[in-house]
Order: C-alpha cells, then sequence, then structure tokens
C-alpha cells in the first residue's frame, strides 16, 4: 500500500509539472531537432498515460459506475500529452519565409491543436453526464452549450492557422513578395473575431463546469472559486482585447494561446481521476 501510495503521488507530481515543463523548454530553449524532440516525446507520452493509469485510470477495468467520470478526465488530459510536442517545435515562426520553412512542423501543431479541441469537446461530453447523474443539470448544460459552440470554431480556425495561411504564405515566398494582398487582411480580421469568440466561450465552459462540479463534490469551494474567477478574468480580457489597443490586444493574445485555455481542464482531469 505504501508503495502504491508513493507511485501515486510521483505521478501527480509528474502531471501536474508537465505543463511548466513544455512552456519552460518550448520558450526557452525554441526548436530543436524533430530527431531529439520526437523521442523525448513519445516517451513523455507513456510516461503521462502511465501516470493517468496509475493515479485513478486503472479502475476502469473494475468500476464500471465511474466509466463517465474516468473517461471524462482523461480526454481532458489528453490534449496536453499531444501538446507536450511543443516543447521541441517552439513557438510559431513569425515571419512568413521561416513559416514556410517549417511547413510541415507548422500543419502537424495544428493538427495536433484540432486533436486537442475535440478530445476537450469529448471529455466535458462525458464529465456532462456524470455531474447529470448526481443531480447537476443546470451549470453543466449552460457549459457543454458554451463548448458544443466553441469547439467547431476552434477547430475551423485552427485549420485556417496550420493550412490556409501555410498556403499563403507559401505562395508569398514563391512570388518574393513583401507581404500577402490586401483581400487577405478582412480574411485575417474575421479569424481574428473567430478567435476571441471562441476562447470566451472556452472559458465561459470552464467557469460553468465549475461552478457545477462544485455543486456536486468534484470541486472544493476554494479550487471552484479559483477555476471561475481566472476563467472570468480570461474571458474578460479576451473579450476587451478585441475592441481596445494596449496593453489588451497583447493580454488578449496571451491568454488566447490555445495551450492557455486547455490548462485548466487539464487540471481539473487530473484532480478529479486522483480522486476517482
Amino acid at each position: 500500500m505504501k508503495s502504491e501510495n508513493t507511485s501515486k503521488r510521483i505521478s501527480l507530481f509528474y502531471l501536474f509539472a508537465v505543463p511548466f515543463l513544455v512552456a519552460a523548454a518550448g520558450f526557452g530553449i525554441g526548436k530543436i531537432s524533430p530527431t531529439i524532440y520526437l523521442p523525448i516525446w513519445i516517451l513523455n507520452v507513456m510516461l503521462m498515460i502511465s501516470a493517468c493509469w496509475t493515479i485513478g485510470f486503472n479502475q476502469i477495468r473494475t468500476n464500471r459506475s465511474q466509466v463517465n467520470l474516468l473517461m471524462g478526465s482523461f480526454f481532458l488530459i489528453v490534449p496536453w500529452i499531444l501538446i507536450s510536442m511543443f516543447f521541441g517545435i517552439g513557438p510559431p515562426p513569425n515571419t512568413a519565409a521561416s513559416w514556410t520553412e517549417t511547413a510541415t512542423e507548422q500543419q502537424i501543431r495544428y493538427s495536433m491543436l484540432t486533436a486537442a479541441g475535440i478530445f476537450i469537446a469529448f471529455g466535458f461530453a462525458f464529465l456532462k453526464e456524470k455531474l447529470n447523474a448526481e443531480g447537476e443539470n443546470f451549470y453543466s448544460l449552460l457549459g457543454i452549450i458554451s463548448i458544443i459552440i466553441a469547439i467547431p470554431l476552434f477547430i475551423l480556425d485552427m485549420l485556417f492557422w496550420g493550412f490556409t495561411l501555410t498556403d499563403s504564405f507559401r505562395l508569398l515566398v514563391s512570388a518574393n513578395a513583401d507581404k500577402l494582398p490586401e483581400w487577405f487582411n478582412p480574411i485575417r480580421v474575421l479569424f481574428g473575431m473567430i478567435s476571441v469568440v471562441e476562447v470566451a466561450l472556452t472559458y465561459l465552459a470552464i467557469a460553468f463546469f465549475a461552478t457545477s462540479m462544485k455543486k456536486v463534490g468534484f470541486l472544493n469551494p476554494l479550487s471552484s472559486k479559483i477555476y471561475f474567477l481566472i476563467s472570468l478574468f480570461a474571458l474578460t480580457v479576451i473579450v476587451l482585447s478585441a475592441f481596445l489597443p494596449e496593453p489588451f490586444v497583447t493580454a488578449g493574445f496571451a491568454v488566447s494561446i490555445p495551450a492557455v485555455p486547455f490548462l485548466m481542464p487539464y487540471f481539473m482531469g487530473v484532480n478529479m481521476l486522483s480522486k476517482a
């Protein structure tokens, strides 16, 4: 039993540390060779799955009454299993030429984010079923409605960044042009607003689910309040960034980086899985 508790504590520590390690490596080191980061990422995937199994996902074999909770928790963790690859890809390039040079990696980046969004939707859908079974229907319904609207917009936005923008930059570089044609600007503005809407709805959904989880005892009042206040703050920032100048534009960009809105569902998933 002591050995089992030690393994669980180590696994929990590792899962909580992963996002911070990925962010530190991604922004601190930048892009590194695929021959280095891919084996490390694959090892991390196996370690994270093993950690999830150790802290509670192993109950799926025997505790059928908790399937929705276990599946929902795991699916909320999966996005960061995928996103952890970004420690080696680094942040997106800031020029058309460098974007074109790394076109395949950019398409992989946004394909991973697309898959991450799909898993978020599945995770919250399973979680809603469990919350309904526990007797909470109102806030979980508001949360899933927000996610149902947000994720298709998120997928559309990721496909634009990964494929439409990548091909546009390829054409720009091949034509030796200095900038994209004027007609492309309204498209970028459109997808900028799509991003604002889907990010705002994602934070709104997190706030609703945090409230719902508090109602049934999945989160204590303090944790629920922290999730709610952070979501409300980020929601306010992203909405204001669409209409106000700096520093709201930079702040809005920070809270809309795809990995950031998925961070709170990740910690929710780890927390629920460990207590299942």
